[in-house]
């Protein structure tokens, strides 16, 4: 389990190191990818239940994507009284830019064969329980 802990903030702090140059965080990353993924309006529940951390404060993350202008709030169709999120040209086009530039996180998995990544989330499917 130490391991385990260990190697998570160590993944941590590279991801952080390489959203860092961009300003973003790994919550408003998630997001972005979330919307850009759905391709359409999503609730703020919505998207709290893809985030992969669901302790994440969803509306404040939201609210500081929206201030960047890399996501917009929309009324929803449906029900006037609600908001929707939506990804903006902006967002995406940074999410662009972090896609070319993946190559640059690249080396946390270079000590990996292919056949070992695959052992490795088979290993820690299990740990949590769910089937690879």
């Amino acid at each position: 389990m130490v391991n385990l802990l260990y190697t998570y903030g160590w993944v941590m702090e590279q991801i952080k190191a390489f959203l860092a140059k961009e300003d973003i965080t790994h919550q408003q990353f998630n997001i972005l990818r979330i919307l850009r993924g759905a391709g359409n309006p999503l609730s703020t529940l919505q998207i709290r239940s893809r985030m992969l951390d669901k302790m994440s404060d969803t509306s404040r993350i939201v609210d500081r994507l929206v201030a960047k202008e890399w996501a917009q709030k929309v009324t929803c169709p449906k029900d006037k009284r609600l908001v929707d999120v939506t990804i903006t040209d902006k967002g995406l086009k940074l999410l662009k830019k972090l896609d070319a530039q993946s190559e640059d996180m690249q080396h946390i998995m270079d000590n990996l064969t292919e056949k070992e990544a695959e052992h490795l989330s088979i290993l820690l499917d299990k740990i949590r329980g769910t089937k690879a």
